[in-house]
């Protein structure tokens, strides 16, 4: 772990000590989110169509995103930051691969991606921190490649902090996400904001982008 990244040490280690409570709380979390589904078969239906490329899903934590990314017909493997999250996903589901490393630093080849998910893990990532990795996502993905977000979303106001049950984290406008994406190189494909649920507090913000040629 990076000396001039603390806040990515603390991030793992308080995902060590709840990994098997929230894989428990996550493991069917899919299944009545109708909207989130739509989009992420659409992301899968894109990648496909792109060609045969593997997929990474960049904070995998216990693996039940990276397993549906694979019903969805996707080479999917996951990294996460948590060591623990990781043996879960392991597991949980033998047949995938999936590796302990950090999100700003993929060990893999540039232009190895078809296509990349980051399902709630940027959050976590300071705002002034947050830059390298969407250049590290262009990096690894093919000219073409897609980039799914999913993170809270803001409504409106700037970027703020709250109390995330496991560890700090950030809610965005999904203006600003999306322009930091642009930066590194992408274009907008498609935005969905979904309203929270009753057992949820905030808005959830999506982003579908695409790594320019």
């Amino acid at each position: 772990m990076a000396e001039s990244s603390p806040y990515l040490t603390a991030t793992a280690d308080a995902y060590d000590a709840v990994a098997a409570l929230y894989a428990e709380f996550v493991r069917d979390s899919l299944d009545r989110l109708a909207l989130d589904r739509a989009l992420i078969a659409a992301f899968a239906e894109l990648v496909r169509a792109a060609g045969p490329r593997p997929v990474a899903e960049a904070g995998c934590g216990p693996g039940y995103m990276t397993a549906h990314l694979r019903d969805l017909g996707l080479d999917a493997f996951g990294v996460d930051l948590s060591a623990v999250m990781i043996d879960l996903a392991r597991e949980a589901y033998p047949d995938l691969r999936f590796e302990v490393g950090s999100m700003d630093a993929l060990d893999l080849a540039d232009g190895e991606l078809g296509g990349l998910v980051s399902w709630y893990s940027v959050i976590h990532i300071p705002p002034q921190e947050l830059p390298p990795y969407f250049a590290e996502f262009h990096r690894v993905l093919a000219p073409g490649g897609y980039l799914l977000l999913g993170f809270f979303e803001s409504e409106g106001g700037p970027v703020l902090q709250f109390d995330h049950k496991v560890t700090p984290a950030y809610r965005w406008p999904i203006d600003d996400l999306a322009e930091l994406a642009r930066k590194a190189g992408f274009v907008e494909v498609g935005r969905m904001l979904r309203e929270p649920h009753e057992d949820e507090r905030f808005r959830r913000g999506h982003l579908l982008m695409r790594r320019k040629y």
